[in-house]
């Protein structure tokens, strides 16, 4: 089984790869998203989250985001410890996963699979970049945010070239059109890396 790590930056369009490798075939894990249910749902996290943030991170509807987002937000050692509590889970759920699959190629999509260093455990790493101006023009679109917003997204993200140049293929993501054509050609390449590796 090749497990392939799938990133980019705000909209650069990852998601859009992501349901187009899906539609291949390929199974998809979306760590953002299985991270916010696991957040919700796991009791380790949450205990842990408790005691790191106080008893009012969970109110009655669940995960207090506000509250812990007002906390993480402008302080990087509380974010490293937000994060060092949720990777390993999402992380051991991510293995869980992999193990159910029964596909060659399986894809991890992580906003941040370089910085959180979980693309170690991938072997083929795959970045999503686009022109700053698209990236702009999604998000805006997107989320209905000012463009000062998008760029204060962006601007706390690695940029295109720290992906990049940590990526074993790159995927320039401009063109909605040719999207298709991109992903047919990306998986080409996988297949060529799984038969190398049997």
């Amino acid at each position: 089984m090749l497990v392939v790590g799938l990133t980019g930056g705000i909209g650069s369009g990852k998601t859009t790869i992501a349901n187009q490798l899906s539609l291949q075939g390929i199974p998809v894990y979306n760590s953002d998203e299985r991270a916010k249910w696991l957040m919700q749902n796991s009791t380790e996290i949450k205990n842990a989250l408790k005691k790191e943030f106080g008893e009012e991170v969970y109110n009655s509807q669940g995960l207090n985001r506000e509250y812990l987002a007002k906390i993480v937000f402008n302080n990087k050692d509380k974010l490293n410890i937000l994060n060092s509590i949720v990777h390993p889970v999402v992380a051991k759920d991510f293995d869980d996963w992999v193990n159910n699959q029964n596909a060659e190629i399986v894809v991890k999509e992580a906003a941040i699979l370089f910085e959180s260093g979980s693309y170690k455990t991938c072997d083929v790493n795959v970045a999503v970049s686009a022109d700053l101006e698209e990236r702009i023009k999604r998000v805006k679109k997107r989320d209905g945010v000012t463009r000062e917003q998008v760029l204060s997204r962006i601007n706390n993200q690695w940029s295109d070239l720290q992906r990049n140049e940590k990526a074993d293929f790159v995927i320039e993501n401009n063109d909605a059109d040719s999207i298709e054509e991109r992903v047919a050609d990306l998986v080409k390449l996988l297949e060529g890396e799984l038969k190398k590796r049997n």
